[in-house]
């Protein structure tokens, strides 16, 4: 039998799935066009680092699995991610087709471990994200999604390194409104270190204590100093306090507890 060859479509596509992405190969023995793509495909899984597997599913041997995905014509292949078809396509394309159907349609392995980073962020993990974003950029300098996460970081640890982390990502980038709402936060730390700056007021004390807060990381705090900021004097550093709030939810994100508790009572102010 052939090494690639089902014997429990559960636990070697469905759940394999979840580790890593499956690439299924729908064939039947009497298919012409499957003995042409057949081989294709293996010599690809034997040379794809792991990135990928395959899986062949004999049609004649296994009906009631064609049936359930739907198989009308094969050969037919289908990329399994986390237990679902990702995408697919029908016929014996050529080699070089056959891989950029593959460049195209697996996920970026770095992205995922740039998202896990992420994750680890919001959770309260510094080090362990610091260590996978450090080991992202050693690979790949350029990754603006690793690059604005690793700001998001050292913003409240070491904020001298923010402004290089974010050279270059601009507004044509998927990363470009983390990227400003962190930039905001810099500007708002300078103004916290030098209030001497900020324009007097009778809301002065409370916007500076406000910025001083949100330089500690004390999002909670800094965020009731501007929304009492809001309500009493909106305009106040040319309305410096709701583009605070507005810069901390994007940097925190909107599942963060502190986002979803200040939310309601941001967007109130806001309309008085």
């Amino acid at each position: 039998m052939n090494e690639y060859q089902i014997t429990d479509f559960q636990t070697d596509v469905i759940d394999r799935s979840f580790q890593m992405p499956v690439v299924v190969d729908f064939w039947a023995e009497w298919c012409g066009p499957c003995r042409v793509l057949g081989p294709v495909l293996e010599s690809l899984a034997g040379t794809s680092d792991g990135l990928w597997v395959l899986a062949k599913v004999d049609t004649e041997r296994h009906p009631d699995i064609a049936a359930e995905y739907g198989i009308r014509g094969i050969p037919n292949v289908k990329l399994f991610i986390d237990g679902k078809v990702a995408n697919e396509f029908t016929g014996a394309l050529p080699e070089q087709m056959v891989k950029q159907w593959l460049e195209t349609s697996l996920p970026n392995p770095v992205e995922k471990e740039v998202m896990e980073a992420r994750h680890l962020l919001d959770s309260g993990n510094q080090d362990r994200a610091l260590e996978i974003l450090a080991s992202v950029l050693k690979r790949d300098p350029h990754n603006e999604g690793a690059r604005v996460a690793m700001a998001r970081t050292e913003l409240f640890r070491e904020p001298s390194k923010v402004p290089a982390l974010l050279e270059g990502i601009e507004e044509d980038s998927e990363s470009f409104s983390e990227a400003s709402a962190i930039r905001i936060m810099i500007g708002m730390r300078e103004k916290a270190v030098n209030p001497g700056s900020l324009p007097e007021g009778g809301s002065k004390s409370l916007y500076v204590e406000g910025l001083r807060l949100a330089a500690e990381g004390k999002h909670d705090a800094a965020i009731e100093r501007f929304i009492d900021v809001i309500r009493n004097d909106r305009g106040y550093d040319d309305d410096g306090a709701r583009k605070a709030c507005v810069a901390l939810f994007a940097i925190l994100g909107e599942e963060h507890p502190v986002t979803q508790k200040h939310r309601r009572t941001f967007a109130r102010a806001l309309n008085v």
